[in-house]
């Protein structure tokens, strides 16, 4: 059976699900790496690597806590799931790489799953900073060449995390590795504890013969009223793309093809509410899943129904609702 204990807060069904057969039906497709040729600009292998994500792979998921950071804390069970997703491009700009994640279920049920932007060199991104508020902040600008910025968000366009940090292309290898930062609980966590509010993580991509890997390096910290910080356990994530074939991910595919024009002016909404506010606070996390679940309903609606600009109605209420809903004067600001 399919499991999936990912971020993502819901299901968008197009047909009864069916039982998924075993992973091991499905053979791996190798490719070879390009790596980074003698001369090459470093800007041209970055991009190659970042596109190479692109395909259909069925997805390890593991995380396991490690080391014990707090007294009388017991470590939590390893989790294990899979699925079967398809990465497909939104936007390639040249300095900016967008790429949407498309979980496909049996008898072609999908679930629109994270988003990945790349931003080459950005001065400036929005980072976590707590509480479930997001903040555009300024870098410093000598940290800033030859870097590339990674923003991943969540199911409804919604800010998750983001990480500076630059690719590496040593030995016929492509591997991005970023800076610590913010990032607030996911879904497989959140939705069955409350004993934390953050982790801090450093991130790794790699560009695999089989596909790529995520690994992440974390940190589950405690955060208390007063601000004050008590860190509680490491976690190592390990993320397993791996490309296959024989596996019909064309539901997938036509989801995006039906939805896109939507999820662009979602994506429009989210940069515009950052432009006008330099900050975006998003409700708790039980308002959170709430939020999703209506949004993507709102999709499956449009697709049935391909309206723009009454879904464009729709969607402004939904997101009244649950973003920024306590900054003042916000009805006079637009």
């Amino acid at each position: 059976m399919l499991l999936m204990l990912t971020a993502c807060a819901g299901t968008s069904h197009l047909a009864k699900p069916s039982p998924v057969p075993s992973p091991s039906a499905y053979p791996t497709v190798e490719r070879p790496v390009a790596s980074c040729a003698p001369g090459e600009l470093s800007y041209d292998c970055d991009r190659r690597a970042i596109l190479a994500m692109q395909g259909g792979y069925e997805v390890q998921f593991s995380f396991d806590e490690t080391v014990v950071l707090k007294p009388g804390y017991e470590r939590k069970k390893p989790k294990r799931s899979t699925g079967f997703e398809t990465v497909v491009l939104v936007e390639d700009t040249g300095k900016r790489i967008s790429m949407q994640h498309i979980l496909v279920m049996g008898g072609g049920s999908v679930t629109k799953h994270w988003r990945q932007d790349w931003v080459f060199e950005s001065p400036m991104h929005w980072v976590y900073v707590g509480g479930h508020r997001y903040e555009q902040r300024k870098r410093d600008a000598a940290t800033v060449p030859g870097t590339w910025t990674q923003l991943v968000y969540e199911v409804n366009d919604a800010p998750r995390y983001s990480g500076n940090g630059k690719w590496n292309h040593r030995y016929g290898v492509s591997t991005w590795t970023s800076d610590r930062s913010w990032r607030p609980l996911p879904r497989r966590e959140y939705t069955k504890r409350s004993d934390y509010q953050l982790i801090n993580t450093e991130h790794r991509h790699t560009i695999t013969p089989q596909g790529w890997t995520h690994e992440q390096d974390s940190t589950k910290v405690i955060r208390a009223a007063d601000g004050k910080d008590t860190l509680l356990v490491r976690e190592f994530g390990f993320n397993d793309y791996r490309r296959i074939e024989g596996y019909d991910f064309e539901p997938g595919l036509a989801y995006w093809r039906s939805t896109s024009d939507f999820w662009s002016l979602v994506r429009a909404r989210w940069k515009d509410e950052f432009a006008t506010h330099g900050s975006v606070t998003l409700p708790p996390s039980t308002g959170d899943e709430i939020f999703n679940k209506a949004v993507l309903e709102l999709a499956d609606a449009y697709r049935k129904d391909p309206q723009l600009n009454v879904y464009r109605n729709k969607f402004e209420d939904i997101f009244d609702k649950f973003v920024n809903v306590n900054i003042p004067a916000r009805v006079a600001e637009r």
